[in-house]
């Protein structure tokens, strides 16, 4: 197995759009520009809930975490990305297509997490309003996010060790934009059956058990919501859980596609484009999201530009 894989420590060669290669251009300037507002609109976010003491609250700071997880996520890849995107050297080095492997699969499923741990927040916000202060405090908003980064943490080092254990017999073209490792168990040879039973069983924990705790949650602060008398008050949980169910399908559907329905799809074409949506696209929107549909990110928005304003 050592020999085998002793050419890819010369790294690796991430294919990309190269069949295609009148696209390249194309797919750098959407890449960059998403990744620009990306960098924007997530740091806009975690900016705002530091500096306005009103957005001092447990949803807040679940998002300021969800805006920072996402920097980093699309920073573990993108960079690498309009590299290979700009130039003819498709390479990344053998160290750096490892720690992109650990790094995606570590924040990919912190997400996952962090966004049942938003689910919950709401539940308490609306159907226990009364308890919400007192439970939601401090230190347990704290221990909740410690609990999505560490188990995301141990999530990646278990699959992407298990996955670096497979022989590669010199195979060294990736057929991705990125190393993770749906993509690096299909480039490997040999019997990698249990590779898959693996990613497929943990895969569905991180994904199944998170999304039936959500949609559970949902229905119980849908039936709170119906009951609320303000037409005003009930407009106002809508938009928030609505900003949260959107961003919810949208990582989630992408990641059942691309991590638990790989070996199942024959275009691996479309694997690689989901990737990329889940990589690129929804940390993009994600912010554009919660503050489109989000007055108090708005209104902080505005107080923070207008002390700006005085001070000039």
């Amino acid at each position: 197995m050592k020999g085998a894989n002793n050419n890819s420590l010369d790294g690796f060669i991430l294919m990309g759009v190269s069949d295609h290669p009148q696209l390249e251009v194309i797919f750098f300037v959407v890449i960059l520009f998403s990744y620009l507002l990306t960098l924007f609109g997530n740091s806009t976010i975690i900016l705002l809930s530091c500096l306005d003491a009103r957005l001092h609250t447990p949803m807040y700071f679940f998002l300021s975490n969800l805006s920072s997880l996402d920097l980093a996520f699309t920073t573990s890849s993108v960079p690498q990305m309009l590299i290979n995107l700009w130039g003819p050297d498709k390479t990344i080095s053998y160290g750096g297509c490892v720690t992109q492997l650990y790094v995606f699969l570590w924040l990919g499923a912190t997400e996952c997490i962090l966004l049942m741990v938003m689910a919950f927040d709401r539940y308490m916000a609306i159907c226990r309003p009364l308890h919400y202060t007192t439970t939601m405090n401090p230190r347990l908003c704290g221990l909740l996010a410690a609990i999505a980064w560490l188990g995301g943490l141990g999530n990646s080092v278990i699959q992407s060790t298990f996955t670096l254990q497979l022989p590669l017999c010199g195979h060294r073209r990736v057929d991705n934009f990125l190393c993770e490792v749906p993509a690096m168990i299909k480039l490997a040879c040999g019997d990698k059956s249990l590779n898959e039973a693996v990613l497929n069983g943990i895969c569905t924990f991180f994904t199944a058990v998170p999304l039936s705790i959500i949609l559970i949650s949902y229905c119980y602060i849908a039936q709170a919501v119906l009951k609320i008398s303000s037409a005003e008050g009930q407009k106002k949980a809508f938009n928030t859980c609505l900003s949260h169910l959107v961003v919810v399908l949208l990582f989630y559907g992408s990641a059942i596609y691309g991590y638990l329905l790989p070996g199942k799809t024959s275009n691996q074409g479309q694997g690689k484009f989901i990737s990329l949506f889940y990589s690129v696209l929804t940390p993009m929107v994600n912010p554009l999201i919660y503050t489109l549909r989000n007055k108090e990110v708005k209104r902080a928005l505005r107080r923070l530009l207008g002390k700006r304003g005085e001070v000039t």
